[in-house]
């Protein structure tokens, strides 16, 4: 199969060269065209991406449907559908079984350009937009949730966080192989910080050639098949939160311990780790970003992260319906006629689709205004909520569908199930993404 950013990065070339060569009014449009869908009756907002800020007009732009893709997006939402149900699929349920991440698939998603799909072209990415990365993710999410969330992860948390904090020199070294060859980490909770994340216990001090590290992190994915960890550790205690600070960690460090791989419910494939940090030096280069600003990072990247992970569950939930539906209306018959026919199961399939369909208006209206710079951390945690909640139930719902079918292990329904209740806990739990919405709502009602 060719390989996914080789396909695409000739559209994203003529995309930026044609956006170029406009006059400034056309260019705005055109730019935002790509970038955003949604409309604002503000006149002029920032658009922010890893490589330009520029000020664009959104106040005359003609509104789409929300679902409108790019074509780069829409070649990424086919690519990508094709390369899951041809190579991930017939794989899925033995990486469940076995849990753990089959290295073919790792390298495979590498060799498709779905571990750069943001980084640039000149660090051996495929240069694309945030959406055409959530494009990726739910599409990926429909077939294996747990590869999807290695993907997103990757991209959303650990690439992004090079290409905004790195310095040039971080960019050169890393960004190649975070698109090449190199699987990365994010690790911030810890076994007695997780919803209150920056009451992290992990130390980090001064030495003469850089930094040691000693403490213990817990629930960091792609532990297992990361060579790249973001860890953030605590560096003037004395400062509380004010003192967090992030560095990049080498697999191969001495002192660094992948100490337990945990045993799931679902998204088994995924690796789930406890991490070990006794006397870890990493050197002075590899401090990202600035001292003491890795809880302003963490809370940034998180807020972007919650978008892909809102992807993951959307595309879940699309892929427990569409296993569902298919069986209830082609194969499943009870007293002469396939289930699907029967009103009530009519009306429980028509009610999940509806509720599938508001949930990812939440998530890709949240993509488009992370891009086009506006304020999106609200519609951030309004997308992760309501579209994990959404998984939950309609995976739930698809198990009943299916009956006993449902309940085995030989098809996926079960596994979408098992899958979706991470959606409700992982990047932040269904009562913070409430508390930040609420703190949110009160702040612009408040007099």
């Amino acid at each position: 199969m060719a390989s996914i950013a080789r396909t695409l990065r000739p559209l994203a070339r003529a995309a930026a060269t044609s956006s170029s060569r406009l006059p400034q009014s056309r260019n705005v449009i055109s730019r935002s065209r790509q970038a955003t869908r949604c409309m604002t009756t503000t006149s002029t907002r920032r658009y922010v991406d890893a490589n330009e800020t520029e000020e664009i007009d959104l106040a005359g732009l003609q509104p789409t449907p929300i679902f409108h893709l790019t074509e780069i997006e829409q070649a990424m939402k086919d690519s990508v559908e094709k390369f899951a149900n041809e190579t991930i699929l017939p794989k899925v349920r033995d990486m469940d079984e076995a849990e753990k991440m089959d290295p073919s698939i790792v390298e495979q998603c590498f060799e498709q350009g779905l571990m750069g799909i943001e980084i640039p072209e000149k660090y051996g990415g495929a240069g694309m937009n945030f959406t055409a990365a959530i494009v990726g993710i739910e599409e990926l999410a429909r077939i294996d949730p747990s590869v999807s969330v290695m993907v997103d992860v990757h991209n959303t948390l650990c690439n992004i966080a090079i290409m905004k904090y790195g310095t040039e020199e971080s960019k050169k070294k890393w960004l190649p192989k975070l698109a090449t060859d190199t699987v990365a980490s994010f690790c911030l909770s810890e076994p007695g910080s997780g919803s209150d994340a920056f009451a992290m216990k992990t130390r980090a001090e001064k030495t003469a050639d850089g930094y040691r590290i000693n403490g213990s992190k817990m629930w960091i994915s792609n532990a297992m098949e990361a060579n790249f960890f973001i860890v953030f550790a605590n560096l003037y205690p004395e400062k509380g939160y004010k003192g967090i600070t992030a560095f990049i960690v080498d697999k191969d460090t001495p002192g660094f311990q992948i100490a337990k791989k945990e045993r799931k419910l679902g998204i088994r494939a995924s690796s789930t780790c406890v991490l070990n940090f006794d006397d870890v030096d990493v050197p002075r280069g590899n401090l990202l970003g600035e001292e003491g600003q890795g809880y302003k990072y963490a809370i940034g990247l998180l807020n972007e992260g919650r978008i892909g992970i809102a992807a993951q569950m959307t595309g879940l939930a699309i892929g427990a319906w569409e296993n569902a539906a298919r069986y209830a209306w082609n194969d499943r018959k009870q007293f002469g006629t396939l289930i699907g026919e029967f009103q009530g199961m009519q009306h429980q399939l028509a009610q999940a689709w509806t509720e599938i369909v508001a949930a990812r208006c939440l998530v890709y209206n949240a993509a488009r205004k992370k891009e086009a710079g506006e304020e999106f951390v609200k519609d951030a945690a309004m997308a992760k909520l309501y579209s994990s909640q959404v998984a939950g139930r309609v995976s739930g719902q698809a198990v009943e569908w299916m009956g006993g079918m449902g309940f085995v292990r030989e098809g996926l329904a079960e596994k979408y199930f098992r899958d979706s209740k991470i959606g409700v806990i992982y990047e932040g739990t269904s009562n913070i993404q409430l508390q930040t919405i609420a703190r949110l709502l009160q702040r612009e009602y408040t007099a």
